[in-house]
């Protein structure tokens, strides 16, 4: 095998470097498909318009919150919303990204909420 400059042979290849940082050649149609669908990521809500209310105590020491996913509208929009919910529910909450989080078992009292506003809402989970 003869060496290059760099004193690497010629058959291999470099993957990373410290003097430049990752080396990552560009993709090829053999190694991925440039006209792949685009599908969401594993764990995120499925975008099939219906609402889903679940219970959740995942990373909240153990208490218990109710999360909304699936819900379509702005920033502004799904803000004034978790506030009509929060006064509704007469508990607290917040917003995380696209989720709206109210803390305490609230399930069925937003159910008829979001039904009543016009939502396709069911109750997903345990």
């Amino acid at each position: 095998m003869e060496r290059q400059p760099g004193g690497r042979p010629e058959a291999s290849r470099l993957v990373y470097s410290t003097d430049g940082g990752r080396v990552r050649q560009p993709l090829t149609p053999h190694n991925r498909r440039l006209d792949a669908p685009v599908t969401t990521p594993p764990g995120a809500p499925p975008e099939d318009g219906v609402v889903r209310i679940q219970r959740d105590r995942k990373g909240r020491g153990g208490k218990v919150a109710t999360t909304i996913t699936g819900l379509p509208g702005d920033d502004a929009s799904l803000d004034a919303l978790l506030k009509r919910l929060k006064q509704l529910c007469g508990a607290g909450g917040s917003r995380e990204g696209r989720l709206l989080v109210v803390q305490g078992d609230h399930r069925d009292r937003l159910l008829a909420e979001m039904t009543a506003l016009g939502y396709r809402a069911k109750l997903a989970g345990g």
